[in-house]
């Protein structure tokens, strides 16, 4: 299991990745709170494609974290995103649930994770936390 990491920006993206590359450790960037109704499926993606390019040997995962917003999980699903986060009401979680897996994609809730948004130094951060992830929960 890898780490999971918050990211806000492609800054924050790519320091966690730098970070898991110096502890040879896998690395999963979730977008911010709700980010896939704001920002939208598309941004996530090139962010996380380009943090990851920086560090190929690095395993690297994403989850598209869409609030509870039902359009912005389907806008996700056709971009092709794996893994997403809904926080909405158990219809829509059910119906959601099974477009995902019809698509080979899963539908998360949030879990623990290292918040980037207010760090001082994002890699730093990063590198704290990671080691410690694979022992958490």
């Amino acid at each position: 299991m890898s780490g999971q990491i918050i990211v806000h920006s492609l800054e924050h993206a790519r320091a966690a990745v730098a970070a898991a590359a110096a502890l040879d450790v896998p690395v999963t960037l979730v977008s911010a709170p709700g980010a896939g109704a704001y920002a939208g499926p598309r941004w996530f993606q090139a962010v996380v494609a380009e943090a990851a390019a920086a560090c190929p040997a690095v395993a690297v995962d994403a989850v598209l974290d869409c609030g509870d917003v039902p359009g912005a999980v389907l806008a996700a699903l056709r971009t092709g995103l794996k893994r997403v986060i809904f926080t909405g009401p158990e219809p829509a979680r059910s119906r959601l649930a099974a477009l995902a897996a019809a698509r080979g994609a899963t539908l998360e809730e949030r879990m623990p994770a290292l918040d980037l948004l207010d760090a001082r130094d994002p890699q730093a951060a990063c590198r704290s936390y990671l080691p410690r992830a694979g022992t958490a929960g």
